[in-house]
């Protein structure tokens, strides 16, 4: 196990920033996911810790060792890629001890990590087959198996799930979950998706355009996002946003009638400032049904009812809140930022209909304010005694 510090680390090529002054300080034993859209640096990021690429400046450590210039043989890690790139002429037991006979290890010795990881990854009993004999997920096993078999201070994993199908990566997260359970090493794992962030990580680095938007556990990414890209990025389906400003009771917007009950002066702002609420598609109510469900609902808002899409434990509701679609349609083609729909989450035995007039509140509680030309959050909630965010969820905080 060893701990990994990441230190001003910027990766150029040419004119492109691929990192941008990138500072992580990662636990030892850690699991931590880093994750973003395809191009926001995630992969450059750790192929710099693995030695496969070069830091343009900055300096990487694993452990108590400086390892910015040294070979990815030196550096005490192991990596899984997204292709598995089993030899197709080698069975399990050889594609999983591969590297150990490079080393020259003795047999005993590769044996008994050979087993010891066939045994983590469950596959024992198959070490005799050959690759084409095995499905997706029993391969992916075997590239796992021989990142284990080098007993790495750190796993580094590109992706690993990104070519199984949707019911295999399922199953691969629980069992990468239990693998860092049995190994208690630290994991650093990169990907896109981020039901895979969500679910196994100790905290989640979330970045974009090469730099680091927010670290943090999971769910205060999802609760409390650092700033607009963390709260549209976390969270599927995505959160709304309204653009608007401050007045001396609350919050109105200029395409969408909707207010909030709370005083400026409470978020640390002023009457005037330009925001961007955000509230989430569960955080959304019908009023008739809100009384037994929300503490400190909004004012109500009047929409109408567009798209139904039923998801089995629950109905995602495409809101309009102007009476005609024509209507809708010129608001949403509009200015960025400006927008005529709602989305919102009921249960699945609700009694709903397309084209329907509903009045609507949202759940105050769980209202997100941000600053609309920074993009900075201010405030997570708008009731109950508080003054805006607080440091540990600002923009590249590098604890808990």
């Amino acid at each position: 196990m060893a701990r990994v510090q990441l230190t001003d680390v910027v990766k150029r090529y040419d004119d492109v920033v691929a990192v941008d002054n990138m500072n992580l300080d990662l636990k030892d034993g850690e699991f931590i996911t880093l994750v973003g859209p395809s191009g926001c640096g995630k992969s450059t990021t750790l192929e710099t810790i693995a030695g496969l690429t070069k830091p343009t400046s900055g300096e990487i450590l694993i452990g108590d060792r400086e390892v910015t210039n040294l070979p990815p043989k030196d550096r005490g890690i192991a990596m899984v890629f997204q292709n598995i790139a089993l030899f197709p002429h080698m069975d399990v037991y050889d594609n999983i001890s591969f590297g150990l006979r490079l080393r020259d290890f003795p047999q005993e010795e590769m044996d008994r990590r050979v087993e010891e990881a066939a045994d983590i990854v469950q596959l024992e009993g198959m070490l005799d087959r050959m690759p084409d004999e095995l499905s997706g997920g029993q391969r992916q096993r075997v590239a796992i198996a021989r990142a284990i078999v080098r007993e790495p201070d750190v796993f580094l994993m590109d992706e690993p799930l990104a070519n199984l199908d949707a019911k295999l990566r399922v199953n691969m997260r629980t069992e990468l979950q239990r693998l860092h359970k049995k190994l208690d090493t630290t994991i650093i794992y990169v990907t896109h998706n981020q039901a895979e962030a969500m679910t196994m990580s100790d905290r989640i680095a979330v970045l974009d355009t090469g730099e680091l938007q927010q670290i943090a556990p999971p769910l205060t990414c999802y609760n409390e996002p650092a700033n607009l890209f963390v709260a549209s990025f976390i969270g599927s389906p995505s959160m709304n946003f309204v653009d608007g400003e401050l007045t001396e009771n609350g919050f109105v917007a200029d395409d969408l009638d909707v207010e909030v009950s709370f005083a400026p002066a409470d978020v640390g702002a002023e009457p005037g400032d330009r925001v961007t609420l955000g509230v989430r598609p569960e955080d959304v109510y019908l009023e008739r049904t809100a009384d037994d469900e929300v503490e400190n609902p909004s004012v109500p808002l009047t929409a109408w009812t567009d798209v139904l899409e039923p998801m089995g434990d629950e109905i995602f509701v495409y809101l309009r809140t102007s009476e005609s679609p024509e209507e809708a349609e010129r608001a949403m083609s509009g200015a960025e930022g400006t927008a005529d729909q709602l989305l919102m989450s009921v249960d699945p035995d609700s009694e709903i209909a397309e084209d329907t007039q509903v009045s609507v509140v949202l759940d105050q509680r769980n209202v997100h304010l941000f600053d609309s030309e920074t993009g900075q959050a201010i405030t997570h909630t708008v009731v109950g005694d508080q003054t805006g965010v607080t440091s540990d969820t600002g923009r590249a905080a590098s604890s808990d």
